[in-house]
């Protein structure tokens, strides 16, 4: 089974992603995880992303397009992923669809966590502190929210389309939402 978990930073998609992980033995595709491992290497893409980060802008598709192709690839992972936090814009949404399709795939599951803005700065709040992010410094976050808000909209209008697009109340407690998503998976 393939889900996407979609929705702004902070809405909550890796704690889901996490639970989901281990109760449907799937891979979590991170892309901000994906792209704080390219940053930890120092590379010349880890090099981009902290420039495109700290401007607060999106990495470019292309770069996160190529990671997630590598990913799709994997026999071990195939029809187990679960997407959090891609695709952010309708280019990346139009390409996992021709990935997927080229290795024989489909996503079963998306998810949109719909968050009110105020709920996600206290949540990054916590998080910052909790877990020392450097990517959740409140202004860099403001302009992130801003940006995902803004790009993110061609995305909702694609996927909301698909009858396995279920919106869910991203400012309730964890394990209410969790509770949503098990009811829809049904597994």
């Amino acid at each position: 089974m393939n889900l996407i978990l979609f929705g702004p930073p902070g809405a909550g998609k890796g704690t889901q992603a996490k639970y989901l992980v281990k109760k449907l033995d799937n891979f979590q595709v991170s892309t901000g995880e994906i792209l704080r491992n390219e940053i930890q290497k120092n590379s010349e893409i880890g090099k981009k992303i902290v420039d495109d980060m700290n401007d607060g802008k999106f990495v470019s598709d292309h770069i996160v397009n190529t990671l997630i192709e590598e990913i799709l690839n994997d026999p071990e992972k195939k029809n187990k992923l679960i997407f959090d936090g891609y695709p952010r814009s309708l280019t990346q949404a139009k390409n996992l669809e021709k990935l997927l399709e080229k290795t024989h795939q489909t996503i079963d599951f998306i998810f949109f966590l719909n968050v009110d803005k105020n709920v996600i700065v206290k949540r990054i709040e916590n998080r910052k502190i909790l877990e020392k992010r450097s990517d959740d410094d409140l202004k860099t976050f403001l302009k992130r929210y801003d940006t995902y808000m803004a790009t993110t909209k061609p995305v909702l209008d694609f996927y909301s389309k698909n009858p396995n697009f279920y919106e869910i109340d991203g400012n309730s407690e964890i394990n209410e939402i969790t509770t949503k998503i098990d009811n829809f998976i049904n597994v």
